[in-house]
């Protein structure tokens, strides 16, 4: 009875990696199918983000910085040379910035520019990023949903032995059923790891653009006295609910 019950194994002469992945996709059926799919367009989106990220290293911004050192001494043409060849995507923003204004376009219409240049970057930085949050929040729900069919069915397999119930039936249909669960863990674990580090190093590339457009364009700004500064670091929540009445 419990061979007409339960499918055997696929078995493959030469065994190993193949043989495992072939055994998986049977016990599993259709759902760790869906799942080693997701894992393989997960892995794409990774390697594609990374490699198009590799731009984002510390020697960009501190050549960035260091051109920006130099403009604000007044070399403007050494500045933008050391950033001609860079392609860093802040490098690329900078050196934009100043090539509009050493060829003397409005200071408004470079800025705006600038950002635009900045936010295009950025945009082209974070697309690819929900498809892989989908497959981190979506391949837990499908393990989850593959072991509920799976334990459908082995108690359904159970059902049908009656009187000569074995207990290797409901066993092998419950490791099988706790197998989708186990892969889609397995798939959404790295995913979220590998966003969570994507997302960590935009947020960084767009606070030193940030930084770098505010410190591009301000950089005739005098500086704050030391008394201001002094007097607007004090705050007195008294002092603020008196004037308040």
């Amino acid at each position: 009875m419990q061979s007409e019950l339960i499918t055997p194994p696929i078995q493959t002469a030469s065994g190993g990696p193949l043989a495992d992945l072939l055994a998986m996709l049977q016990s599993g059926g259709p759902v760790v199918a869906l799942l080693i799919a997701m894992s393989v367009a997960a892995t794409a989106i990774v390697l594609a983000k990374a490699w198009q990220l590799r731009g984002i290293r510390s020697a960009d911004a501190n050549l960035t910085r260091e051109a920006l050192s130099v403009w604000q001494a007044g070399r403007t043409g050494e500045a933008l040379s050391r950033l001609e060849h860079a392609t860093g995507p802040l490098a690329m923003v900078i050196a934009a910035a100043m090539r509009g204004m050493r060829q003397g376009m409005d200071a408004d219409m470079v800025r705006a520019e600038t950002l635009r240049f900045a936010s295009d970057i950025l945009e082209s930085c974070r697309s690819g990023l929900r498809p892989l949050e989908v497959i981190a929040s979506l391949a837990p729900l499908l393990g989850l949903f593959g072991t509920v069919l799976g334990m459908i069915e082995a108690f359904r397999q159970l059902e049908a032995a009656g009187n000569q119930v074995n207990p290797a039936i409901l066993s092998g249909g419950i490791w099988e059923a706790l197998l989708t669960t186990a892969v889609g863990l397995a798939v959404a674990i790295p995913s979220v790891v590998a966003l969570n580090w994507l997302e960590r190093r935009i947020e960084r590339l767009t606070h030193a653009a940030d930084s770098a457009i505010i410190r591009l364009f301000t950089q005739n700004l005098p500086p704050a006295r030391n008394a201001e500064a002094s007097h607007v670091g004090d705050f007195h929540p008294a002092a603020v609910a008196q004037g308040g009445d």
